[in-house]
């Protein structure tokens, strides 16, 4: 297993600043996604994905994971509303093109949500729907597609998730425990979920708090790291400790857990 960092952890960061923290702490590995000043430019990357992604590639620091979102926020052009189907599907086409150019191997996407006028299992079955076609889209290109299960989504819970899976062969998970932790289920609940993995988000959290400090949070990294080596997982450990406005992921000192988290991993892996 490897770490890496995520420039959504530093908002107020340059992408090349982010490149330096990561290359400072010795992880020289970076996830990349189109939120706050290191984005990726999302209209950049639609109107050419090709120059984009060899843009990235000239920064010769390694990008596990792409994250994109194909609206502004959660539920805009969420992939379980049918509306924006083909239009999601034509920007997927764009995305994997600049994966490709970029040499990155995983696509983390999100999973949607419930729409007005949906039940939870219509609004998972559109969601499987698109998904089954990103997936065929990413695998011809030999990319990893994966989805984040989290708050206020349709994979919940790990049971909603794992039902997702099923109807969606190929699909992988970027997995990170504090979207489940947070609200209320215990790690044992969420470890089945470890075998479908192929990205890990780490950071901290308790009942209620989907973000906590390093010391007052209920998550045993050391049993997880052991979970993920039990079903086999070779991949990267993310670092994602956030500055965020969603879920109130704000009093942190990013950089202080991100190192206390990185000693921590260094000693189990």
């Amino acid at each position: 297993m490897k770490m890496a960092l995520a420039t959504w952890s530093f908002p107020y960061c340059s992408l090349n600043e982010v490149v330096g923290i990561s290359q400072a702490l010795g992880i020289n590995a970076v996830d990349m996604g189109i939120d706050y000043r290191p984005a990726i430019d999302r209209a950049a990357l639609l109107a050419d994905p090709e120059t984009t992604g060899k843009k990235i590639r000239s920064l010769n620091v390694v990008t596990p994971c792409f994250y994109y979102r194909f609206g502004e926020s959660l539920d805009d052009r969420n992939i379980a509303d049918p509306d924006h189907y083909d239009a999601n599907i034509e920007d997927f086409r764009k995305v994997v093109s600049f994966c490709i150019a970029a040499d990155i191997k995983t696509i983390f996407i999100l999973p949607g949500i419930v729409n007005p006028g949906q039940t939870v299992a219509s609004a998972i079955e559109i969601s499987a729907r698109a998904l089954r076609a990103f997936v065929a889209i990413a695998q011809e290109a030999g990319i990893t597609l994966t989805i984040e299960p989290h708050v206020r989504s349709v994979t919940e819970s790990p049971a909603m998730t794992l039902t997702l899976l099923d109807r969606v062969p190929g699909l992988k998970l970027t997995l990170d425990y504090s979207h489940f932790v947070c609200l209320g289920f215990r790690q044992e609940d969420i470890d089945p979920l470890a075998s479908h993995a192929a990205h890990i988000h780490l950071r901290q959290a308790k009942p209620g708090e989907l973000q906590a400090k390093y010391d007052y949070g209920t998550i045993n990294f050391p049993t997880l790291i052991g979970t993920l080596k039990d079903v086999g997982y070779d991949g990267y450990l993310v670092l994602e400790n956030v500055h965020q406005t969603y879920m109130n992921t704000v009093y942190d000192d990013v950089l202080t857990e991100i190192i206390r988290m990185r000693d921590l991993v260094a000693r189990y892996i």
